[in-house]
């Protein structure tokens, strides 16, 4: 089965938010053995599901076509991108940047498939 390339796009989007999913639901476990730092777990799964929300809206909204959804599409990737510069960088944050990198080029790069004629 080949996929275009605006269904990759797609894809790469629902398997950022399935990721940002389990990294949220990994936070949460996290606080059962270290309960010194619940409220910092919470939040931090607490943005990782609101993460994964907004790349699932993105994903099934840029199926419409529309300049607003394809502008909130590169920049929902460019808040996901610059704030794993600035942090302590590991093996996760390598990878959840550049499926990040990827989503983002490949999103320009077929940006005439997403956005109206």
């Amino acid at each position: 089965m080949k996929f275009s390339s605006s269904q990759m796009v797609l894809f790469l989007f629902f398997l950022t938010g399935v990721i940002l999913v389990v990294l949220g639901i990994g936070s949460l476990l996290r606080i059962v053995g270290n309960s010194d730092r619940s409220v910092l777990y919470t939040f931090y799964a607490l943005l990782m599901f609101g993460d994964a929300a907004a790349m699932f809206f993105c994903a099934i909204q840029l199926k419409k076509r529309t300049k607003p959804i394809f502008a909130l599409s590169i920049i929902i990737l460019c808040l996901n991108i610059f704030p794993t510069i600035f942090d302590q960088f590991g093996l996760v944050d390598l990878l959840f940047l550049l499926l990040n990198l990827i989503t983002l080029m490949c999103l320009v790069v077929t940006r005439k498939e997403f956005l109206p004629a």
